[in-house]
């Protein structure tokens, strides 16, 4: 089941469990990219949400790589 993650709950998680999350949504991504190409899935905007919920996460790190990893 895909949810669409809220950014603010996004940024209290540390680096190394935004990088642990980011790797599961990837994987679930590649998944669900089989299921669509297969043609079994039933909701093709899950891959929409995926891929924008990886792009949230990398740009929160990017943010505290910027930042100098203050938080």
């Amino acid at each position: 089941m895909v949810i669409l993650l809220e950014i603010k709950e996004l940024r209290k998680l540390s680096t190394e469990d935004l990088t642990k999350k980011i790797k599961d949504t990837k994987e679930e991504l590649f998944t669900k990219r089989m299921q669509h190409a297969n043609g079994t899935l039933e909701k093709p905007v899950e891959l929409k949400i995926l891929r924008r919920d990886v792009a949230r996460m990398k740009t929160i790190l990017k943010e505290r790589e910027i930042d100098g990893g203050n938080k």
